[in-house]
């Protein structure tokens, strides 16, 4: 028995939840991964996978040794990296998620570049702004951004996310600017709608006003600003923005390049909330990342890392 491929189809069989599946991915049949499978539960005297018609499920053992199995296949790649003539090779499938419109800006670019630094890989990117359970579905890696919810994935900050109100020079010079926060119930606000995200409204970091607080504390407040139109969907608003139908609250991601352009302009920017974050999302520590993950990561991370990247055309 070749233990490390038979290790190899064990993990790809857990990550991707069926035989046929791991199977498509190594370029086998069906049966092959079953032999594996079985000469592996055999030579260790226990029952690694639950297997019905439907579905394939890691029995108390099969996720404890899964744990051990990522841990040696991660570290056999970075020894062979380390000695590699060529430098670093990474190999294999790499599965990525990241939200629609970030993703499309922000991610894809950089996905064919970093395929060329590592030819031996398969790169699949998924854009959707569903959140994707990492591990049912066989995700390497996941980009989110914004407020994380409490979770046993492990994350990774690549970047802040700074939120602005912007709009045009036009609807500004037309409508006037607004000074405070309160401000923007006189103007017409471009907002996501209610069945959309940003349930909390948008964020500003206003000044304390209780008597004996320094100048200096402040408070995040959440405001549901109202106008004539709304839509789901954050390009749209952009779009609409950039038209000067009025005012949006939008992520430095969205509009840097703009701004810069003077095509919109800042308000409230004395207001800002303090930045969430950009992530890389991953299901186990970074001591156990495939090295395919562990790059990924790292080419994230220096291009996220370049204030010029944000700045450049989406």
């Amino acid at each position: 028995m070749d233990k490390l491929k038979v290790f190899e189809t064990f993990a790809s069989v857990a990550a991707r939840g069926s035989l046929s599946a791991a199977a498509r991915a190594e370029g086998v049949a069906p049966a092959v991964v079953s032999r594996r499978l079985d000469a592996l539960e055999e030579h260790l005297g226990v029952k690694l996978l639950v297997r019905t018609t439907r579905r394939i499920a890691l029995t108390h053992e099969g996720t404890a040794f899964l744990d051990d199995c990522q841990r040696i296949l991660a570290e056999v790649a970075g020894a062979e990296a380390s000695v590699s003539a060529g430098g670093v090779q990474a190999s294999g499938h790499l599965r990525i998620t990241a939200p629609a419109g970030f993703g499309r800006r922000h991610v894809a670019p950089l996905v064919p570049a970093f395929h060329a630094a590592h030819p031996r890989l398969r790169i699949s990117l998924n854009l959707s702004d569903r959140v994707v359970d990492l591990a049912a579905e066989g995700y390497d890696c996941a980009v989110r951004v914004g407020d994380l919810p409490d979770s046993s994935l492990v994350s990774i900050r690549l970047a802040d996310n700074r939120r602005l109100c912007v709009a045009t020079p036009a609807y500004l010079a037309r409508r006037g600017t607004p000074r405070h926060p309160r401000e923007l119930a006189q103007h017409d606000c471009l907002v996501l709608s209610s069945d959309a995200s940003q349930s909390r409204g948008w964020a500003f970091r206003v000044p304390r006003s209780a008597a004996g607080q320094a100048a200096a504390e402040h408070d995040v407040i959440h405001l549901r600003p109202e106008g004539p139109l709304d839509c789901t969907d954050g390009q749209v608003l952009h779009d609409w923005c950039l038209a000067g139908h009025g005012i949006a609250w939008r992520s430095t991601w969205e509009v840097e390049h703009e701004v810069n352009a003077g095509r919109l302009v800042p308000v409230l920017e004395q207001f800002a909330a303090p930045p969430n974050g950009i992530y890389a999302i991953v299901p186990h520590p970074t001591r156990h990342l495939p090295l395919r993950v562990r790059l990924w990561v790292d080419h994230l991370r220096e291009r996220y890392g370049d204030p010029g990247f944000w700045r450049r055309p989406g």
